[in-house]
């Protein structure tokens, strides 16, 4: 899907209150527990990478593949996300990207990004990547384990659901419902 086509669908979903979760799909451990839990909570989700991946056919989930340019797909990502989204990435800048965008961003490893942690986050990236320039050897990450798995699951429905709070106070319907005369949000029969 192209850019400009997957803009204008990125748009009306908004309008219709739908929550989205972007993810920096390259090289994301994530993936089939964020289908999980999109189609639970009938999320959209947004595959975002350099080129198009094997991925489930389905209503809820939209490829984008960007092209192999240097930060490619950090740039559209940035460019398309919005308050309300979720973005799942292990990349620093482009997590403090988003939060100024005033998304929500989760690692794949469950840390959840803020605007608190972001200072001494971006600061720590640099004193490694610096010693790495400088010849000393830095650990890499650490392996992914079944308890990040775990972690982001957990931290993942914790977000899902602060986002869904802050879309009531805003006066955003949850897709699949709507407010009857009383105020009230009743679940569609349809």
């Amino acid at each position: 899907m192209g850019s400009s086509e997957s803009g204008a669908i990125l748009r009306a979903e908004r309008e219709r209150g739908v929550l989205r979760i972007l993810v920096d799909a390259d090289a994301c451990p994530v993936k089939q527990d964020i289908y999980k839990v999109a189609e639970r909570y009938q999320l959209k989700v947004l595959l975002v990478a350099a080129v198009s991946m094997k991925h489930p056919r389905n209503d809820w989930l939209t490829m984008v593949a960007v092209g192999q340019g240097f930060d490619e797909a950090d740039d559209w990502i940035v460019d398309n996300c919005e308050w309300g989204d979720i973005v799942v990435t292990t990349d620093i800048p482009l997590a403090a990207r988003c939060l100024e965008k005033e998304a929500w961003v989760l690692s794949p490893k469950g840390k959840i990004f803020d605007e608190e942690s972001m200072g001494s986050t971006l600061g720590t990236r640099e004193l490694m990547t610096s010693l790495r320039d400088m010849g000393r050897l830095t650990p890499g990450p650490a392996p992914f384990t079944v308890r990040d798995h775990s972690r982001f699951l957990e931290r993942l429905d914790r977000v899902i659901q602060q986002v869904k709070k802050a879309m009531r106070r805003k006066g955003i319907p949850e897709p699949g419902k709507k407010e009857s005369a009383g105020g009230e949000e009743k679940g569609t029969t349809e």
